[in-house]
């Protein structure tokens, strides 16, 4: 597999800066809990379904002890032009299902400040890459139906999207991996998550349950 655990990719961003890709460690603990600080109540809502203004340790033991085959995490590090520390700006993640084995569920989230730079993209291109390499044919998706925004994204790509269905309150889709390594950009799973990475909540994760 090329997305293991000694992968690093650094890329150019149109600003200048760079941005190293590799697979989130148990030590990024406390940068997992600094960037969660930097989501909005809104935000943090969506994605774990509850009020959530802190992550406990039990949170922060699973989100960042991964076994890199059935839960693996990227972490995108960023380094401004002039600077000489990577700031920790985007994370994504997917969980393989017990119980459908080529199905996972799947987030993005990049931080307010590094959003529209292309880290999104970025992180999803590979997480799909290290998805395939492991088995893995669809990413589930899952929203509440009060976030309007999502649902409305979500009809628009229905024509290439399974229909939705209700789960404890909730919609949930599934989408198919493109074949390619990269998805063509009006693929609709790189649609539906280039918004989540660039602020709108789409995909939600039932951490812990």
């Amino acid at each position: 597999m090329r997305v293991d655990a000694d992968f690093s990719a650094v890329h150019a961003l149109a600003d200048g800066s760079r941005v190293r890709l590799r697979l989130l460690r148990p030590e990024d603990r406390e940068r997992v809990r600094e960037g969660f600080a930097r989501l909005s109540p809104t935000s943090r809502y969506d994605r774990f379904l509850a009020p959530t203004p802190r992550l406990s340790e039990q949170m922060l033991e699973y989100l960042t002890r991964c076994d890199g085959v059935n839960h693996v995490a990227l972490a995108a590090e960023r380094l401004p032009p002039g600077r000489t520390a990577w700031d920790g700006v985007g994370i994504a993640r997917f969980v393989r299902l017990r119980d459908a084995p080529d199905v996972a569920e799947a987030a993005v989230a990049v931080v307010d400040d590094a959003q529209n730079l292309g880290i999104g993209r970025l992180l999803l291109t590979t997480l799909v890459e290290a998805a395939r390499e492991r088995g893995i044919t669809t990413f589930r998706a899952w929203i509440l139906p009060t976030n309007e925004r999502a649902r409305a994204l979500i009809e628009e790509l229905a024509l290439d999207a399974v229909r939705p269905r209700h789960e404890d309150g909730l919609l949930v889709y599934d989408f198919p991996l493109p074949g390619e390594a990269k998805p063509p950009p009006r693929a609709p799973l790189y649609r539906l998550f280039r918004a989540a990475a660039a602020g709108l909540t789409v995909v939600v994760r039932r951490l812990l349950g």
